[in-house]
């Protein structure tokens, strides 16, 4: 049995199940992520017309050659200042709308993807608020405030940072390439002609850092579980002297964490150098073989100008993508988590028709047995901690680890019940049992039907709220 403060392993990175259940969170807000996409679209086309103006300005005007083949030809003035200027001002124009595109997506695509996280994170909480008390026995608070907050943040993430930026740099390489290849397939070749060492590269910066993203995502969840339990039980800690062993403990979890991050920023400076060095290289060899072909005219000035700045611009989106894959990882990492947590199964429920009882109230148990586990998980459990099973916990031959063994006892209104055991295991079950809180394995009362335990919203414990004048029977353990 794994320790409660264990977190899963990441899965894939990308998963297509997982990717279309977060898109559903999309659907009320479709409109505005298409008016983001045509956006982002447009932005796209805007930014790879700059070095085709500085192109055509320096063959038109620049290098005095007659025939540019451009099909601005038409559009601008034979006279090579009004031409620059006119180029000019279509390069500001460019820039406007390319400012204007950023906007209007990052814009809509933030503000969808708080409203994602509202949404998301409001079902999650609700889905806590139902789930039974055993399950808070087996996930600590701050694993569950992990799904909460820092999961949840990661899917923001993805929807405003990683899946918009995926898109525009795949549309703007598409843009690149094509244009590229239409000016001149020769150096549009030795350009491409680094990419499967970056391909390479990337492939191994993957790797690196995804480890490195799934050590620094446990160790945040470790860190959350970790805290909340010792905060909140301070003063036992400080009643016991525990502080210096807690805080030991703690910073062997920091530690993991800070050399999580450590190896993910030694990939990172590793990685990004590589690449600027073969797109330096690569440029260089523009510049060399495209040189050449200038001076046997070739190619024109203009052109080879353009490649450089094309060649700078190509492989921006390349290093972005690699960042966007970890967005990605953790994204669907996260993702997997929470949809776990979601789709674990409301236990204990609600009747359609709750039963009002007639007249005080009265708490009856009538032979109630109730278990958290079976023998073989206690036995595991025990083995895992390296300790011995309790001779009090050799359960029977149904193989349960019994904690209310054959209880029978009624409480009338206003009366009161004093549990004594030798120890404190069990004495609380009462309480839970009580007001429907716990699952129990067998037993009849007033209010439930054997083998079929309910809610008590509006069964059983509705009878501790709604019993006659006076004082609200409760139940109180002693030592």
């Amino acid at each position: 049995m794994a320790s409660i403060h264990e977190e899963d392993v990441l899965g894939k990175a990308y998963d297509s199940r997982l990717m279309k259940r977060l898109l559903g969170y999309l659907r009320p807000y479709r409109a505005q992520v298409l008016v983001a996409l045509a956006a982002i679209i447009l932005k796209a086309g805007v930014d790879v017309l700059g070095p085709y103006l500085t192109k055509v300005a320096i063959d038109k005007y620049l290098a005095n050659r007659t025939v540019t083949h451009s099909w601005l030809d038409r559009y601008l003035s034979s006279q090579p200042m009004t031409g620059i200027a006119q180029i000019a001002a279509i390069y500001l124009g460019l820039l406007l709308l390319s400012f204007l595109f950023e906007f209007t997506q990052t814009y809509i695509m933030q503000w969808a993807g708080q409203k994602v996280m509202f949404d998301l994170r409001a079902e999650i909480f609700r889905h806590l608020q139902r789930l039974h008390i055993a399950f808070y026995d087996r996930n600590p608070v701050g694993r569950l405030v992990t799904r909460v907050t820092s999961d949840v943040d990661a899917l923001n993430e993805m929807f405003t940072a990683g899946v918009v930026s995926i898109f525009e740099d795949i549309f703007v390489l598409i843009g690149i390439i094509a244009i590229m290849l239409n000016m001149s397939w020769r150096l549009a070749l030795i350009t491409f002609a680094v990419l499967p060492i970056i391909f390479y590269a990337t492939t191994l910066f993957r790797k690196a850092v995804r480890e490195s993203y799934r050590r620094i995502r446990i160790a945040i969840a470790k860190i959350n579980a970790y805290l909340q339990e010792h905060v909140t039980g301070i003063v036992v800690l400080q009643l016991f002297n525990r502080e210096k062993r807690s805080y030991e403990q703690f910073e062997k979890i920091n530690r993991t964490h800070m050399d999580a991050f450590k190896d993910a920023i030694l990939a990172h400076a590793i990685y990004y150098p590589v690449v600027e060095v073969l797109s330096a290289t690569a440029i260089a060899c523009v510049i060399w073989f495209g040189g050449n072909q200038v001076i046997r005219n070739a190619v024109s000035l203009g052109v080879l100008v353009a490649f450089m700045q094309y060649a700078q611009r190509f492989f921006r989106p390349i290093q972005d993508l690699s960042e966007k894959y970890n967005i990605l990882q953790s994204a669907m990492a996260s993702s997997e988590r929470i949809f776990k947590l979601l789709d674990t199964k409301v236990e204990i429920v609600s009747p359609a028709t709750p039963r009002v009882p007639a007249g005080p109230g009265r708490i009856e148990f009538d032979h109630v047995w109730f278990a958290y586990r079976t023998m073989a998980q206690a036995a595991e459990e025990a083995a895992r901690k390296g300790e011995k099973l309790a001779p009090s916990n050799t359960g029977g031959d149904d193989g349960y680890d019994w904690v209310l063994r054959d209880v029978s006892f009624t409480i009338d209104p206003g009366g009161y019940s004093r549990v004594c055991r030798p120890h404190r295991r069990g004495q609380n079950d009462h309480h839970l049992a009580a007001a429907a809180l716990l699952r129990r394995a067998e037993g009849r009362n007033p209010h439930r039907r054997r083998g079929h335990p309910r809610h008590g919203a509006g069964g059983f414990a509705a009878a501790l709220w709604r019993g006659a004048a006076g004082p609200v029977p409760v139940l109180r353990h002693g030592g």
